[in-house]
């Protein structure tokens, strides 16, 4: 199984349109299958008020802004879109978005959006979820907010528009997020209770548990993407730059390569057999001498008889005489003694 790699670009353009497409090109050479927008501005994700309910609190990053201010500040302007799109596909790498509202649907759909994103906190927003669905694309949602009910609606809308095509992300909506705060026995879960795919979308520092992710199974990763945390923004301080990326997507193919498939080797498949233990002569034995556990003894290396045999030998003749060293095989019994 390969997994499926996200570069979030996020906010993490700088307010530059070719900050913007050097990130494209960044996402891809550091090994990002994908890189994801999102495609919103503040007036569709919030309103211009500085009542208490719209100014955040108790978010390390942004605590006392308000939602419009900082949606004003992360949002990627929708006239650039075409172009990221058309810098993804020039470099061989998929791009989609995250619609927060059916307009950016519509948009994206004039762009060949290949997937639909949700975000975390747009889970409970149905009828959104219904509409990109229904437009037949892969959906992909996070559930860092979500309760089980949540989700099972979620799921359900996608399957009532015929959208079966469903992966939900394992996602601890923090940021950054505390390691242990993971959960990521929650991704098995998501698949056995839900019967979708399932993977991580990940807000954590570093790379340690995106990596324990695709080592219990998961198929996607998401992960922001930067390629200078010094161009700001408040998304920065919890994304990868282009080093810290190519590294997680590294070892991602190592991980996935020690996964491998179930296998048991057979005899002779692996040159470690010839150091197991088998049947060997440990004293020089005589014809018609009794077999002991002195003379013949299980040890390494493995090409004589298989230790299992022992028993069966002990007491019986040698047909020969043997000298100390000699593979211990089937001709040394004399089969006409005891």
């Amino acid at each position: 199984m390969r997994t499926f790699i996200i570069a979030e670009l996020s906010a993490n353009h700088g307010h530059s349109l070719q900050t913007a497409l050097e990130s494209v090109r960044a996402a891809k050479e550091a090994g990002a299958d994908a890189i994801k927008i999102q495609t919103y501005t503040a007036d569709t994700l919030t309103l211009d008020c500085r009542k208490p309910d719209f100014i955040v609190e108790g978010a390390e990053l942004w605590n006392g802004r308000s939602l419009y201010e900082l949606y004003s500040e992360a949002y990627t302007p929708w006239e650039w879109h075409e172009a990221i799109f058309e810098e993804a596909r020039r470099c061989g790498l998929t791009c989609f978005s995250t619609p927060f509202d059916k307009t950016a649907v519509d948009f994206l759909e004039t762009l060949g959006n290949p997937i639909y994103k949700i975000a975390s906190f747009e889970i409970s927003d149905i009828p959104l979820i219904r509409y990109a669905a229904s437009k037949g694309k892969p959906m992909i949602i996070s559930t860092g907010v979500a309760t089980e009910e949540d989700i099972r609606m979620a799921v359900d809308c996608c399957r009532s528009e015929g959208n079966g095509d469903i992966t939900l992300l394992k996602c601890t909506s923090a940021y950054p997020a505390p390691v242990e705060d993971a959960n990521l026995a929650t991704i098995a879960d998501l698949k056995s209770r839900f019967g979708v795919k399932a993977g991580l979308s990940d807000h954590s520092e570093g790379c340690e548990v995106a990596l324990a992710a695709v080592a219990l199974g998961a198929e996607v990763i998401e992960k922001h993407f930067i390629i200078d945390r010094s161009i700001g923004g408040p998304d920065a301080a919890f994304s990868m730059q282009k080093d810290e990326f190519a590294a997680m997507c590294s070892s991602i193919r190592k991980v996935e390569a020690a996964i491998g498939s179930v296998h048991y080797p057979t005899e002779g498949e692996a040159g470690g057999w010839r150091f197991r233990r088998s049947l060997y002569v440990a004293e020089d034995i005589r014809k018609g001498e009794l077999f002991t556990e002195k003379n013949v003894r299980s040890v390494r290396p493995g090409f004589g008889m298989h230790p299992v045999r022992l028993g069966d030998i002990l007491g019986r003749r040698a047909s020969r005489d043997a000298g100390k060293g000699e593979r211990f095989t089937q001709d040394l019994i004399d089969d006409n003694g005891n």
